[in-house]
């Protein structure tokens, strides 16, 4: 343990999400690049709880010009992996991985090619506008090198003329281990985006549990701990935090939201405990609070900051929209209408989930009157679905103007 944190220390952080249609190996993927699956979890801190989102993580080490996970040469990245579901069911999860990444891996098959889900996940990407993507054509071990090579132009046809035009294409067996090193090898080229630790504290909450196993003595217990990304600033044991919304409790046959004030216990990473964090890997934090309040993610979706530093709740927002020219996920092809006043739209905003009501429309920015109320930080990136067919379809994305 203490060879890892060692290892660990000053390493440049990069969080990377894996994406794609289900049943495609990005579980079994995940495996093999960080020796363990996303659904078991490392550290003390994330034992015994089910979590929307899987979350692992690996140091890579470079020795001669080959780049492994088995700790022989140098240290050269740590990686906190997420592993976003795939089902169309779950495309709101996926949404709010996406906004805790920094760069991501969509994982096609080369025996079922490029699904409807594999769209929505590629344009949610787009969406949340992330940059750095490497496309992992995975199975090419079920395939014969005609329909493997028929698979590749296939995908070249899929990203021309995108944001992704130029992404490697790496061929790989995550089943029988071939090219895992190249993924690692394109990891490490990705640029670390510059992190701001100067601003105050915003840290996006993926996740919330109670990490007490069932008959522990009393002084024996944990807080309940929050897990997420800090997105600026820095925070350290023994701060005081805000959490908002916070909880959602029914007063006079009314459902408000009341802010949680607590404080900082211990700080984790990975499997190291730490003092002090700043932007860069997922981290979980313990605090005083009860675990009753913490426990099957009731607190994903809000913000934490210092006390005293978010804004007040909102049921109001503006955004500046830009839609897609057709509706992702679907077989068929439909295009996107315009927005109308009136209609109901799902918003995804940093990892928290809101429906609301158009109000105004003034050109690109739209005017809704939210059903669950968010934390409105201006320029922070949004999803926006439409409900069609039953299913809620992603139909573009957005920026808060106020």
């Amino acid at each position: 343990m203490a060879n890892k944190s060692a290892e660990q220390e000053n390493l440049p952080e990069l969080n990377v999400g894996v994406v794609g249609h289900i049943d495609h190996g990005k579980t079994t993927l995940l495996s093999k690049l960080t020796g363990k699956f996303t659904d078991t979890h490392s550290e003390e801190l994330k034992r015994g709880i089910t979590i929307k989102l899987g979350y692992a993580e690996t140091i890579i080490f470079k020795q001669g010009n080959e780049f492994n996970n088995k700790k022989e040469g140098i240290p050269v990245k740590y990686i906190s992996f997420i592993d976003a579901p795939g089902h169309e069911m779950l495309m709101v999860t996926m949404l709010n991985g996406a906004a805790i990444i920094d760069a991501a891996i969509l994982v096609i098959a080369a025996n079922e090619g490029i699904k409807p889900q594999t769209k929505e996940h590629f344009m949610a990407l787009q969406a949340k506008k992330i940059k750095n993507i490497i496309i992992v054509q995975n199975k090419i071990d079920l395939v014969t090198k005609e329909q493997a090579l028929a698979n590749y132009h296939e995908i070249k046809k899929f990203v021309k003329g995108t944001f992704a035009e130029n992404s490697p294409i790496i061929p790989v067996s995550a089943q029988q281990e071939i090219n895992i090193n190249k993924i690692f090898e394109e990891l490490v080229k990705i640029e670390i985006p510059k992190r701001d630790t100067e601003s105050k504290p915003v840290f996006l909450i993926a996740r919330s549990f109670d990490i007490n196993r069932p008959g522990t003595e009393a002084k024996n217990l944990h807080g309940g701990v929050l897990g997420g990304i800090l997105k600026q600033g820095t925070l350290k044991i023994g701060d005081e935090i805000e959490i908002k919304p916070g909880l959602n409790i029914k007063k006079a046959n009314q459902q408000i939201y009341q802010t949680i004030t607590t404080k900082i216990l211990s700080l984790h990473k990975g499997d190291k405990s730490v003092n002090e964090v700043i932007p860069g890997a997922s981290i979980s934090i313990e605090t005083e609070l009860d675990p009753l309040l913490t426990k099957s993610d009731s607190l994903t979706g809000c913000l934490a900051s210092l006390k005293g530093n978010l804004p007040e709740i909102t049921y109001k927002v503006k955004i500046k929209t830009e839609l897609f020219k057709e509706v992702l996920g679907m077989a068929e092809h439909k295009p996107v209408e315009n927005i109308k006043t009136k209609e109901m739209l799902m918003l995804s905003i940093n990892t928290s989930i809101t429906v609301g009501v158009v109000e105004k429309i003034r050109g690109s920015e739209v005017e809704l009157i939210l059903n669950i109320p968010i934390i409105a930080l201006a320029g922070s990136n949004v999803g926006i679905a439409r409900n069609i067919n039953q299913h809620w379809r992603l139909i573009g994305w957005g920026e808060i103007v106020e």
